[in-house]
């Protein structure tokens, strides 16, 4: 990558039953970035309607695989589409549009492969409830324990890869496990990792979404089966 060029930026925005926000993310994201890719992860509600009739690209699975199938399937769909660099959104309004300009920075300086956007060092009024970051510092915690990389928000799903550093990675995971996995392929693959403070707009709708104790404890465990195989 070169600093002196327009760079062709890629969101996507995995979706599992989402009517009730997809539209209000689509329209904050269209404001920054013309290209978006939706991966409807087979909803039985409007979700996908709603981003087809915004203009958007919409690929959907058959059956509802998990956000790991989801993320795999929008990062190959934005490599073909020749994205120089891919954001991961969430579709329940907990991320702004606005802060996607800081997430791609250190790509475009070539100060990073890849970016997180980390809700644990934003120190503003949108901060994480305690609940929460408890549960965020266990799951980094498990992530630095089974993979060695130290991380302040592994569960965030604001990210940004360089198309270049995407193509190195090797990503398997078909379900949550896939947010640690994705720090196993940074260290093992020797990339470059920043981290930046985004604020987290979290709402009773997006806190209802969010991992529960018992998908936190079958991810675990599905951590540990991968590091053993």
């Amino acid at each position: 990558m070169t600093k002196n060029k327009n760079y062709q930026v890629a969101v996507i925005i995995p979706a599992y039953n989402e009517e009730q926000t997809i539209r209000a993310v689509i329209s904050d994201v269209q404001k920054i970035v013309n290209q978006i890719i939706v991966i409807d992860d087979g909803s039985n509600d409007q979700t996908s309607e709603i981003a087809e009739n915004m203009g958007v690209k919409v690929y959907r699975h058959m059956f509802n695989l998990g956000l790991g199938a989801t993320l795999i399937t929008g990062f190959a769909a934005a490599l073909k589409n020749k994205a120089d660099i891919i954001v991961t959104m969430d579709a329940d309004g907990q991320h702004k549009a606005e802060n996607i300009a800081q997430l791609i920075k250190p790509i475009i300086s070539q100060d990073a492969d890849i970016v997180i956007g980390s809700r644990l060092l934003y120190q503003g009024n949108h901060s994480m409830p305690g609940r929460r970051r408890f549960y965020n510092h266990l799951a980094n915690f498990i992530t630095y324990l089974i993979y060695g990389i130290k991380t302040t928000d592994s569960q965030s799903g604001l990210r940004a890869f360089s198309s270049a550093a995407l193509k190195k990675i090797e990503l398997t995971s078909q379900r949550m496990e896939i947010s640690s996995e994705i720090f196993r392929e940074i260290k093992d693959k020797n990339l470059r990792l920043v981290e930046v403070p985004i604020p987290a707009i979290y709402t009773s709708y997006s806190l209802s979404k969010g991992q529960s104790f018992t998908t936190g404890v079958k991810t675990f465990f599905r951590l540990i089966l991968n590091r053993l195989i």
